[in-house]
């Protein structure tokens, strides 16, 4: 079985008319989603998905897709920002008490989905 952390996953957050929350899929796996009220209880339970969805290919014999081989990005990278807005940032995730990643990716996430709603 392939390692679950290696397969790349898109999050977007559901609408308040969805019932809120964000909703986790993976592009190599054109049938596993799974959501949650924050990002990292979507992520959990999408890694949960996933390994059933794994497990389920292997038992019905059928072939289990690499991590990536859909061709998508690997879900990470670097940016550089100005000091004193990496200062507000890490200020504002201690004060929200989550990580300064988990914070970005929500707005980015949040940004998104208004970007996406909006087109």
């Amino acid at each position: 079985m392939e390692n679950i952390a290696d397969y790349p996953f898109e999050i977007r957050p559901f609408s308040k008319e969805e019932g809120g929350g964000f909703l986790i899929s993976y592009p190599d796996f054109n049938v596993c989603v799974s959501d949650g009220e924050t990002i990292e209880e979507a992520i959990e339970n999408g890694h949960a998905a996933l390994k059933e969805t794994i497990a389920a290919l292997e038992n019905a014999g059928h072939p289990v897709p690499a991590p990536n081989s859909g061709g998508v990005a690997s879900g990470k990278f670097v940016a550089r920002v100005p000091k004193t807005l990496h200062a507000a940032l890490a200020a504002r995730a201690k004060s929200e008490g989550v990580s300064l990643n988990t914070l970005v990716l929500t707005f980015i996430a949040a940004g998104m989905g208004k970007s996406l709603s909006a087109s």
